[in-house]
């Protein structure tokens, strides 16, 4: 099985990309080939594994070279971020929704020439949701809830949820669209993301830097770790069409919380000093960007496919300290989880 992750450098797609190679097979299938197309090269071990291959660049033009071989299960991950798509509509569209197109055209050719009719998954956004006056946000958002967004982010990701179901539907490809909640927390640098801040401000002062909450503190968010966002990439993306019941987008789980909350669960976990090191100065930009995201999610889908929210923020925040131990500078923070 050919299996290409777009995106493959970034986080999740070099932490998918692990968890394929390490389980040999998808879908029961043996994996004989891991393409990563990104604009980056993926940095660690990922490319000595004889599997691995590369193609750096910018994904449409990317296309042409990458289409020369068939592929079997593709996870599209690649996107400019919220932030990113604000400022620079353009760049957005193209990165979001040109080379999307582009991908489903190259899948589609692939089937037309007898080649095989390729499993897509298609990484989307809760930012597809939103509400206005006469169509306000739902309290709680369903599987079912139409989206309305209100950034050029979210509306580029409720058109490719769209592409992919009509694709499904001609039988060019075999689609499925999973919403994928702020993924907290993240390691490594911050990124162009509306929401980076929700990793930024443990990640940051874990670390011993200075770090801000640009929202209310009572601002309530959507979040999932990378461990449950990556089941629920696998599990979506390995479900039947029966098992999936609809050719619509699914709502992975969500735990709802608060920036507030959040900044509690520091305090417990690495202690005082580690969340005096947030600030907190107001943005409105984010806080407009983030404030319009639905926080409150019913997912009877995806707990039909064995999924679950994270029960709390404290065991997020344990499980990013678990794997990233060398993240953690703080001498006060390491004190209190008795590194020291």
């Amino acid at each position: 099985m050919n299996i290409l992750i777009t995106g493959g450098a970034g986080f999740l797609g070099s932490q998918l990309a692990a968890r394929l190679l390490k389980r040999g097979e998808f879908a029961g299938q043996p994996i004989s080939q891991l393409m990563l197309a990104d604009i980056a090269t993926p940095q660690g071990p990922l490319l000595a594994d004889a599997r691995v291959r590369s193609q750096v660049g910018d994904l449409a033009a990317s296309l042409p070279a990458l289409m020369t071989q068939p592929w079997h299960m593709v996870f599209h991950l690649a996107s400019a971020v919220s932030a990113e798509c604000e400022r620079d509509f353009g760049l957005g569209l193209h990165a979001n929704l040109d080379a999307t197109r582009a991908l489903l055209e190259g899948l589609r050719a692939q089937a037309e020439r007898g080649g095989p009719v390729a499993r897509l998954f298609f990484s989307s956004s809760v930012a597809v949701f939103g509400g206005d006056a006469v169509l306000p946000l739902p309290e709680v958002v369903r599987d079912g809830t139409p989206p309305l967004p209100q950034s050029s982010y979210g509306t580029h990701k409720a058109m490719c949820e769209l592409l992919v179901a009509d694709y499904t539907r001609k039988g060019f490809i075999d689609g499925r669209s999973a919403r994928l909640m702020t993924v907290s927390v993240r390691p490594g640098r911050p990124n162009g993301a509306a929401s980076g801040f929700l990793s930024g401000m443990l990640r940051e002062p874990l670390a011993g830097q200075v770090s801000n909450c640009p929202v209310p503190l009572n601002t309530r968010v959507a979040l999932a770790s990378p461990d449950s966002t990556l089941r629920g990439i696998l599990a979506v993306a390995e479900a039947s069409a029966a098992q999936l019941g609809s050719r619509a987008a699914i709502n992975l789980p969500a735990l709802s919380t608060t920036a507030g909350e959040m900044l509690e669960a520091l305090a417990q976990v690495a202690g005082s000093e580690a969340r005096g090191l947030v600030s907190q100065t107001p943005d409105a930009g984010i806080t407009a960007i983030v404030g319009g995201w639905p926080a409150r999610f019913d997912h009877a889908r995806a707990s039909a496919l064995g999924l679950a929210p994270d029960p709390d923020f404290a065991t997020i925040l344990r499980q990013y300290i678990d794997a990233h131990p060398d993240a953690v500078q703080l001498p006060s923070a390491r004190q209190r989880l008795g590194w020291t």
